[in-house]
């Protein structure tokens, strides 16, 4: 009987060891899931911020290659100009001189015509003619280094 009762004890302490294991590997398993899970989500956020790297620096390549191309675009309209003047053969040297002085003059016209409507017009009208071609300067002005300029994050 005592074999029956010292089987019986083993197969006891078996299950309860058993029992015993499988709980705490249960609660192991636990702890090592939750730790795979912070990992993974540490993962998943240096993922998304590699990604949102990405992101800003593909589009700060983007607009370095668009403000490389309307400036080089600004540039081969220019060298068309000159060759398209280039192209034009010569002919008489005052049909050359009239063609060569053309814009100089159109330029110096404007200007002209510009300074004798100021200086035909009232104190008011004067003051209206300044407020507008200062505005237009301006405008002008900060449009082009405004959108070409470096741009900064405040």
């Amino acid at each position: 009987m005592e074999e029956v009762a010292g089987l019986a004890a083993s197969a006891a302490g078996g299950g309860l060891f058993g029992l015993v294991g499988t709980v705490l590997g249960r609660f192991a398993g636990y702890f090592e899931a939750r730790q795979r899970q912070a990992h993974e989500r540490a993962r998943w956020r240096h993922e998304t911020a590699l990604l949102e790297l990405q992101h800003r620096a593909h589009a700060a390549e983007t607009e370095a290659e668009m403000a490389l191309a309307e400036t080089s675009g600004s540039w081969a309209g220019l060298a068309a100009s000159i060759e398209a003047e280039a192209a034009i053969a010569s002919s008489y040297r005052w049909v050359d001189a009239v063609r060569g002085l053309t814009r100089p003059l159109l330029t110096l016209l404007l200007w002209l015509i510009a300074g004798g409507i100021w200086l035909g017009a009232d104190e008011a009208g004067r003051s209206a003619i300044t407020d507008t071609a200062t505005f237009a300067a301006t405008a002008a002005t900060l449009w082009w280094f405004g959108d070409r300029g470096p741009k900064r994050d405040l």
